[in-house]
C-alpha cells in the first residue's frame, strides 16, 4: 500500500540509489535497500530472509541520507566505514552505494544462460538420450471401496508388481505423504523412483521435472537449475562460498572442524549458500521446490565431505585418506537442501585426498579419458588440480594454488562479474594502462584474468623486475606507496584500483604452484612438455585468459596457442552432464577409479620446482622461445635504466623494447622477430 501510495506521489517518495557500477535504480520512501535492488534483478545474500539477524547483505554507504533499524553482526569497524545492512536501512534521499563483494548473489548470468545450448550439445555429444537419476512409472490406481479395502501401500504394491517391477522399498519419509497424494491425484500417479528400486515420491501426470547441478569451490558455488525433461538450462545462480569467513583455504578449515562445533558451522554456511541460490533461481521461474527431484554436487574432496557433514580431519594427516571416495546417493533432507526432501542427491567420486570430484567433472566434460592422444587438464581454482594421461591413463595432482585468481586475498581482487577488470594493456610510452571491463561498466575490482595481463604488461612495460618488485627509477604517477608498499594504480575514480607488490607476491606464489605442479606430474610419467598434445584449462577465467600473458607470467608452457582449450567451470558443466545422464555417471566412477593420485606435499623435487617458479617468468629465462626474446628485451630495458642516470628511460627506445616484447608473444614457431 505504501509504496503504490508513493507511485502517485513520484516526486516526493520515489529516490534513486545509484551503484558503483555505474547502474541505478529507483527506491520508494520507507522501502529497504535490499527490497529495492531485488524488484529490479540485484540480488544480495540474505539467508535469513531480510529479517537483519545473518548479517550478510552488507553494502556501503558512499553518500545520501538514510535511517538504519538494526545493525545486526556489525562490528563498529563496519559501522565507522558506512557499511550498513541492507534489510535494515531506509533511503531519505538518493543514495550512492557499494555491494560488498562477499553480499553478492549473480543469478541469471546472461553470459552462462546463452552458452546454454553449447553445454546441451556436449550432452548430446557424450550421450544420445536423457536419463535422469529419478525414473517415472504411470499408474492409475482403482479407488479403495468397501470391497476392495487393502490399504493404500498394499494398493500401490499391487500395480507395481503388475508392472512387472519386484521388490520395490518404501522408505518411512515415502509413506508419510503417499496417503494424502494418492488422493491428491485422484489416484492416476507418476511414482518416481530410484535404482534399488525405491520409491521416493507421487507426482501427478503434467508435473513439471526440475534438478539442480551444484560446484561447492573452494572460493565460490555455482547453481545450475535444469528442465529435466529437455535438458535446457533454466537459470544460473553463484556467489562466494561463506565457509570464506572462517579461511581461505581447505586446510584452515579443516584445521576449524576440529574447534567446537566447527564443522557444523561450515556445514551451515554452505547450505545457506546453496538455498539462498535455489531460493532465488524458484522464485525468478515460479518452481515449486517440491518439482526439484534431484540433485548433482560437484567439490573437491574437502567440500564433499563437509557438505555431507563428514569429518574431514583424517585428509590433512599423513597418509591422507578421506572418509569416503565414492558416495552413497543420499537424499535431500538428509543434505539440508530446500528442494523436494525425497529428491536423491548424486555426489561426484572422489581420487583422493586433494584431488576431488570437481575434477573428475572436469575429465568427464573434457572428453580426455576417451581419447587417446595424451592431453594435460589443469583446473586453475584454489586447489590447483592438473591430470595428466588419456584414454588408458591418467595421473593426477593437487598444488595447493590459493584463491587469489578468484579475487580472495588481493587489494582489490574480485570474480569475474560485472564491473570486473578483465583484461589490460599498458602504453609503453606513457606507461597508462588500456582497460576492458565485464559489463563496460565503472571498474569495481580486478579478476584472474586481469591480474595476468596486469603483471604481464607491468613485466613487459618495466615497471615489476623479474621478482615483481616495483622499477621506482621509472617515473610515473601510477607508481605510489600504499599501506601495504609500493602499489601501481590502473583506475582513478570515487575507489582507486590498484594492484599492490603484495598482491604480485601472492600471484606469484600461485603461478608457481601450478607451473611447478604441471613440471613435476609431466616428468613422472616419463614425458616432456612438447609430449602434450592438448592443454585443457577449466577454472572461473578460463574464458578470458589471454594464453600469452599466461606464458609470460610463467604460470602456462609455452606450447603452441591451438593446442589450448578453454572449458570454463567445468566442475558444473559434469554435475550438469550427471544429472542428465545414467551412462555419464557411470563413466564419472570409471575416471575415478582410473585416476592414480600423486601427492606432492611430501615429493622431494616439487619445493625445487616451486622456488625455481617464483620468478617472471622462471629461474631459467632461456627455457621457451618466449622467454629468450623477452629475456633480451627485459634486459635492454634494466640496461637502459642504468644508463639513463639523469632521467627517465628515453620513451623511444622503451617503445621499441616493449614492442619488441609484445612481438615475441607471436615469435613461437615463427622465425624470430627483427626487433
Amino acid at each position: 500500500m505504501y509504496y503504490a501510495s508513493c507511485i502517485v506521489h513520484r516526486a516526493s517518495c520515489i529516490m534513486n540509489i545509484s551503484l558503483t557500477t555505474g547502474k541505478s535504480i529507483p527506491g520508494a520512501k520507507g522501502e529497504s535497500i535490499l527490497s529495492a535492488l531485488k524488484r529490479h534483478e540485484t540480488y544480495l545474500v540474505s539467508s535469513c530472509g531480510g529479517k537483519g539477524t545473518c548479517g550478510k547483505c552488507r553494502v556501503r554507504i558512499i553518500g545520501g541520507e538514510y535511517r538504519t533499524s538494526a545493525t545486526g553482526k556489525l562490528s563498529i569497524s563496519d559501522r565507522d566505514q558506512g557499511i550498513v545492512l541492507a534489510c535494515q536501512t531506509f533511503p531519505e534521499q538518493d543514495l550512492h552505494i557499494e555491494i560488498l563483494e562477499g553480499s553478492k548473489l549473480v543469478v541469471g548470468d546472461r553470459i552462462a544462460l546463452s552458452k546454454s545450448k553449447d553445454l546441451f550439445d556436449l550432452f548430446r555429444s557424450l550421450d544420445s538420450e536423457i536419463s535422469p537419476i529419478v525414473k517415472r512409472l504411470k499408474l492409475n490406481l482403482p479407488p479403495p471401496n468397501l470391497v476392495d479395502h487393502i490399504s493404500d501401500l498394499e494398493r500401490l504394491k499391487r500395480e507395481i508388481d503388475h508392472k512387472g517391477i519386484k521388490a520395490m522399498r518404501f522408505s518411512q519419509g515415502f509413506a508419510s505423504a503417499m496417503s494424502d497424494d494418492l488422493r491428491k491425484y485422484n489416484w492416476k500417479i507418476n511414482l518416481a523412483y530410484v535404482d534399488g528400486p525405491e520409491a521416493i515420491f507421487i507426482s501427478g501426470k503434467d508435473t513439471p521435472k526440475y534438478g539442480i547441478a551444484v560446484d561447492i569451490g573452494t572460493t565460490t558455488i555455482v547453481v545450475y537449475a535444469i528442465d529435466i525433461s529437455n535438458g535446457k538450462l533454466a537459470d544460473v545462480g553463484s556467489t562466494y562460498n561463506s565457509q570464506i569467513r572462517y579461511g581461505d583455504d581447505v586446510i584452515t578449515r579443516i584445521i576449524h572442524t576440529a574447534e567446537s562445533g566447527g564443522l557444523n558451522e561450515l556445514r551451515e554456511a554452505v547450505i545457506e549458500d546453496i538455498n539462498n541460490l535455489i531460493e532465488t533461481i524458484l522464485e525468478r521461474h515460479n518452481i515449486k521446490k517440491e518439482n526439484i527431484e534431484s540433485a548433482v554436487i560437484s567439490g573437491n574432496t574437502t567440500m564433499s565431505h563437509i557438505f555431507w557433514g563428514l569429518d574431514p580431519r583424517h585428509i590433512r594427516e599423513e597418509p591422507y585418506i578421506p572418509s569416503i571416495n565414492f558416495f552413497p546417493v543420499w537424499r535431500a533432507g538428509t543434505a539440508r537442501l530446500d528442494i523436494n526432501n525425497q529428491a536423491p542427491v548424486y555426489t561426484l567420486p572422489c581420487v583422493a585426498s586433494y584431488v576431488g570430484g570437481d575434477i573428475v567433472s572436469g575429465v568427464l566434460a573434457s572428453k580426455m579419458h576417451r581419447n587417446r592422444e595424451i592431453a594435460l587438464f589443469m583446473d586453475r581454482g584454489t586447489n590447483g588440480e592438473i591430470a595428466v594421461g588419456n584414454s588408458e591413463w591418467i595421473i593426477t595432482a593437487a598444488c595447493s594454488a590459493g584463491p587469489c585468481f578468484e579475487g580472495s586475498g588481493i587489494r582489490h581482487g574480485m570474480r569475474a562479474t560485472e564491473g570486473a577488470i578483465e583484461a589490460i594493456r599498458i602504453d609503453p610510452e606513457k606507461l597508462e594502462p588500456s582497460l576492458n571491463i565485464v559489463g563496460n561498466t565503472i571498474p569495481t575490482g580486478i579478476c584472474g584474468s586481469g591480474m595476468i595481463d596486469a603483471i604481464s604488461e607491468m613485466f613487459l612495460t618495466g615497471i615489476i623486475d623479474r621478482k615483481g618488485k616495483f622499477v621506482t627509477e621509472i617515473k610515473t604517477d601510477r607508481i605510489r606507496k600504499g599501506e601495504d608498499g609500493y602499489e601501481f594504480v590502473f583506475h582513478r575514480g570515487d575507489m582507486d584500483i590498484v594492484l599492490t607488490e603484495v598482491d604480485i607476491e601472492n600471484i606469484m606464489r600461485s603461478k608457481a604452484a601450478i607451473y611447478a605442479g604441471i613440471s613435476l606430474l609431466i616428468k613422472e610419467v616419463g614425458f616432456s612438455l612438447d609430449s602434450i598434445e592438448k592443454i585443457y584449462i577449466a577454472g572461473g577465467f578460463g574464458n578470458y585468459l589471454d594464453v600469452d600473458k599466461a606464458i609470460i607470467l610463467g604460470m602456462l608452457p609455452d606450447l603452441p596457442m591451438e593446442k589450448f582449450r578453454f572449458l570454463g567451470n567445468t566442475s558444473i558443466t559434469g554435475a550438469y552432464l550427471c544429472l542428465l545422464s545414467e551412462r555419464l555417471r557411470a563413466e564419472a566412477e570409471e575416471i575415478a577409479k582410473k585416476m592414480t593420485y600423486m601427492e606432492l606435499s611430501v615429493s622431494r623435487n616439487f619445493m625445487d620446482e616451486y622456488m625455481s617458479a617464483l620468478f617472471l617468468p622462471h629461474t631459467n629465462m632461456y627455457i621457451t622461445p618466449m622467454a629468450i626474446i623477452i629475456a633480451f628485451s627485459i634486459s635492454f630495458i634494466f640496461s637502459s635504466l642504468i644508463l639513463s642516470a639523469k632521467g627517465p628511460l628515453i620513451s623511444k627506445d622503451l617503445s621499441i623494447v616493449v614492442t619488441c616484447s609484445h612481438l615475441a608473444i607471436d615469435a613461437v614457431d615463427k622465425p624470430p622477430s627483427p626487433c
